[in-house]
């Protein structure tokens, strides 16, 4: 990789061999605080990153790109934008995410919902940048009006991070304790993947770069904010991690994930957290939307909320009311009084026994036990820790997906006004709704809400757990040599966490404000005859891109909740990995135009596939087996007095 002075930037210009020099002032931006290093360290590296960018753009005119001599002048300035990119990170991506995509996004079209947006249809996101430039120029695209086209709007894009909007916020001292913690968040699952560096090779070298960047800034900060500094426990064990960094191999694949993590990381997470309380951080970014300040920890299950399960009981903090709520809920969830038929109730398919699934078929039965459903049955357990419920994403709340379940003539058969009238005449039932609504905000009636809302606290509460892996990024417990390994390669080589994301190893990456899904290639058969017909997140909101994309699943628990993906082809985790290994449905010869995995071979060999296993199973969680109710509410009705606790189907 090339570096090049940090004090002059040398642009080539159009048709001609002439250079011009272009000093740039650290005081030039509206916005910046005069007198302040901090703000100066941030409007030269927005200064330098524009220049990088516009002698790309210049380099791509002048180049022929049908030679060697001219494609390597593209990919070197390219790696120095990359790596100025890398020096603003910090910034540059929290500041304006969006923007962000604009200067190396991940992929050319996105769809995926944040949170705060999921309440609106998806709209397309356009990618544009490094990384998407870095894979044409790997692909052979000469054609550069469509690789300027992958970087002017990086040009245009950086503007922004010179607006008043932005730059006001360095006058400030929040914003850099929440910046850092995205830093930090970013460092533990994004940045040592390759999940936005096609380039293996440049991973661990862009890692150096950015820690010894961010060191500066830290400096910078302290300077111009000393009555809200880092203090020097943390500035020590930075320096820590700097040394750590720089004594690994450069090859992402030989980088030690599990000691960066759980010895640097994740203490300085805990740092930052408590200066974020401390110093009475305020967050006025959208960044910030699920985070928990008072998490103490990335392995915290307290880090992010994905669901509010309380629904119309939100605002509640009594902890008897809270656990009358629970009460209520469980009785609900195996009563199937909710269903049309009054047989088959939230038990019958998700089975406490079996870690709130069911492991026994592909699928499950229909109501009218005449075909089986077309998806397998999702665990109930970390349900939480999505912003879109179900496979296709189709729901943005708990209570919308245990309304739709109950009133699904496939699945329960029930209608509400039914439902809620059978469940008012039981008195134990009645008398607990009468005496929890007078906690809620509307509806001075029971309603379908009220019961809704307590079976989703219920089914919350199973999301509270923690594994052996957990324990050990806490520091309570070792776990084997083994399972550190595969954890490196989950990281590394396996590239599972480019999709499944730390720390709930699934499809919500840092800030945690959004789902994602990916098209794998799901066969219909384990003969790979063709490809499975279900459309996935298309049959909700339709795109060629999001065509038989489903929402990436956790890997927790993975031991108890066979068999897996959405139509339930596989019944063991060494299917799924030999599935991923093979480069998905792609790589196993199906015809997958839009799969976001890749499609080449991983080439895991036996002993990596069993410290990947281990790994895996370190993953699963103490969640205790829910008992069943001793009894269900009687009703006065006296049809409905035979129901069978957690249903007959």
């Amino acid at each position: 990789m090339l570096f090049r002075s940090k004090k002059i930037r040398v642009i080539l210009l159009v048709t001609g061999i002439f250079v011009s020099l272009f000093i740039f002032s650290a005081y030039n931006y509206p916005g910046a605080t005069n007198g302040s290093i901090y703000s100066s360290l941030y409007s030269k590296n927005i200064s330098d990153l524009e220049t990088d960018f516009k002698a790309l753009n210049a380099i791509i005119d002048l180049s022929d790109l049908s030679t060697t001599t001219g494609k390597r002048a593209v990919y070197n300035q390219l790696y120095i934008c990359r790596k100025q990119m890398k020096e603003t990170d910090l910034w540059t991506r929290y500041f304006e995410p969006n923007t962000y995509r604009s200067i190396n996004g991940p992929l050319p079209i996105e769809w995926e919902t944040e949170v705060f947006e999921k309440f609106e249809k998806p709209y397309k996101k356009e990618g544009h940048g490094l990384s998407i430039l870095e894979l044409a120029l790997d692909s052979n695209v000469t054609d550069k009006k469509a690789l300027k086209k992958m970087i002017l709007p990086s040009i245009d894009g950086l503007q922004v991070y010179k607006a008043d909007s932005v730059t006001k916020n360095l006058n400030t001292y929040d914003h850099f304790f929440l910046a850092n913690r995205l830093f930090l968040l970013n460092l533990a699952a994004i940045y040592t993947t390759g999940f936005e560096c096609p380039n293996n090779d440049s991973v661990i070298p862009e890692l150096n770069c950015m820690v010894d960047e961010v060191r500066g800034m830290y400096d910078a900060y302290n300077t111009s904010f000393p009555q809200y500094p880092v203090k020097g426990d943390y500035l020590e064990l930075y320096a820590k991690l700097k040394a750590f960094v720089y004594s690994q191999p450069k090859k992402i694949n030989q980088f030690d994930h599990y000691t960066f993590i759980r010895d640097y990381i994740n203490p300085l997470f805990a740092l930052n957290q408590q200066y974020i309380r401390e110093y009475k951080v305020v967050s006025s970014n959208l960044n910030d939307y699920s985070l928990n300040n008072n998490a103490i920890s990335i392995f915290d299950k307290t880090l992010y909320t994905g669901q509010n399960t309380l629904g119309i009981y939100s605002g509640i903090t009594d902890e008897k009311t809270l656990a009358k709520i629970r009460e209520v809920g469980k009785l609900l969830f195996f009563d199937p009084i909710l269903s049309g038929n009054n047989e088959r109730s939230c038990a019958s398919c998700h089975k406490p026994a079996e870690c709130f699934t069911d492991t026994a078929a592909s699928s499950a039965m229909n109501f009218e036990m005449t075909k089986r459903l077309p998806r397998n049955t999702p665990s109930l357990v970390n349900v939480v820790y999505n912003h879109l419920v179900m496979l296709d994403g189709k729901h943005i709340s708990l209570q919308n997906q245990a309304k739709g379940v109950i009133t699904n003539p496939d699945e329960m058969g029930g209608a509400q006004d039914d439902v809620v009238k059978k469940i008012l005449s039981c008195k134990e039932y009645k008398d607990a709704f009468e005496a929890l609504k007078k906690y809620t905000y509307k509806n001075k009636e029971v309603c379908f809400d009220h019961v809704i809302s307590a079976v989703t606290f219920y089914i919350g509460s199973f999301s509270n757990f923690t594994s052996p892996f957990d324990d050990a990024m806490n520091a309570k417990k070792d776990i084997s040599q083994q399972c550190k390994n595969g954890f490196n390669l989950f990281m590394g080589k396996a590239q599972c966490g480019t999709c499944h994301y730390i720390p709930e190893f699934n499809g919500v990456r840092p800030p945690y404000i959004e789902s994602e899904f990916e098209v794998i290639g799901v066969p219909v058969d384990k003969n790979y005859s063709a490809l499975s017909t279900d459309s996935g997140r298309a049959d909700i909101y339709f795109s060629d891109e999001m065509m038989n994309a489903f929402r990436t699943n956790t890997v927790r628990n993975s031991s108890y909740t066979k068999p897996y993906m959405h139509n339930g082809i596989f019944n063991t985790m060494q299917e799924v990995l030999d599935f991923y290994n093979a480069g998905g449905g792609a790589g196993k010869g199906l015809k997958v135009k839009n799969q976001t995995l890749n499609p080449q071979q991983l080439h895991l060999t036996n002993n990596e596939m069993a410290d990947l296993l281990t790994f895996i199973k370190s993953l699963d969680e103490d969640v205790p087996v829910e008992l069943p109710p001793a009894h269900l509410p009687l009703s006065s009705d006296k049809k409905l007095n035979d129901r069978t606790i957690g249903g007959i189907y």
